[in-house]
């Protein structure tokens, strides 16, 4: 019987995990500009459609070049957590003494 009464949690749990169903979320519309929008507002195009690739706007499109203004951040950036890590305190040992009574080292 304890057998039975330790697998009755995790078979209700496994039986209410597989029985819930899915969340389906709502689809979503874009305007004729490229925006997303919600479906069935005015100026919403039909579910599916997407705007063409070469009428998409420049300010979309991602380029690799980091400007030098972005490189100094992203070293200062790295600097600091390299100086946090350094300015950290010693991590030998938490007291005088050692857990089973022995001198420290």
């Amino acid at each position: 019987m304890t057998v039975a009464r330790s697998l009755m949690l995790p078979l209700i749990a496994a039986a209410m995990l597989f029985s819930a169903n899915a969340a389906v979320a709502a689809p979503t519309c874009q305007t004729p500009a490229g925006e997303t929008a919600r479906c069935g507002t005015p100026g919403a195009m039909p579910v599916g459609w997407t705007l063409p690739y070469d009428q998409r706007p420049e300010l979309t499109r991602h380029t690799d070049t980091l400007s030098p203004a972005g490189w100094f951040a992203l070293v200062a950036l790295v600097g600091g957590l390299f100086a946090l890590i350094a300015l950290m305190p010693p991590f030998d040992r938490w007291g005088d003494t050692e857990e089973d009574g022995e001198e420290p080292r």
